[in-house]
């Protein structure tokens, strides 16, 4: 299919961890397909492991013509949940969203999400090892693998350092 002005993006909803695929045979059936990516932290067995997913898990974006493209076929597309709607006309989705979306990624066509320094007294919750549950204040930074983080045990303030990864911001 070529593109032409009046061609537009939509919003595709995928198979539960179906992205890869839908986008696959919907470029293979001549559509272009946009699915943003972002270095996500998961943990894996205790710990946590960056690993590159949807940035809008079970969401995509194809553009075509709706008037006169055939896009009937998206939706029996395997991968493919549906062509999300509104009523019967399928979801548009901004050209600007997509550049911006665009705009936002590095080099390698990967969104990369710095998550925001802790700040003192911060409210975080440990995340992994022994008191993980737990929530605390943040006292400080001892060096860029550890911090210090103010408990209360049995009553009694604690302080305790853990590696940087351990605890989270509470939310």
């Amino acid at each position: 299919m070529s593109i032409s002005e009046t061609d537009a993006w939509f919003l595709v909803y995928s198979k539960p961890r179906q992205e890869e695929t839908a986008k696959q045979n919907l470029e293979r059936q001549g559509y272009s397909v946009y699915l943003p990516r972002a270095v996500q932290n998961r943990r894996r067995e205790g710990r946590r492991v960056a690993v590159v997913g949807p940035l809008f898990p079970r969401y995509l974006f194809v553009r075509f013509n709706v008037q006169s493209d055939n896009w009937a076929p998206i939706r029996s597309t395997v991968g493919v949940a549906a062509l999300v709607r509104f009523g019967s006309a399928p979801a548009r989705v901004p050209d600007a969203l997509i550049a911006l979306l665009r705009s936002n990624e590095a080099a390698s066509g990967i969104h990369e999400w710095t998550h925001a320094p802790l700040r003192v007294g911060q409210t975080v919750r440990v995340a992994e090892g022994a008191f993980v549950g737990y929530q605390g204040i943040f006292l400080a930074r001892t060096s860029r693998e550890r911090v210090i983080v103010l408990l209360d045990i049995l009553g009694r303030p604690v302080r305790a350092q853990f590696t940087a990864d351990q605890v989270d911001p509470a939310e």
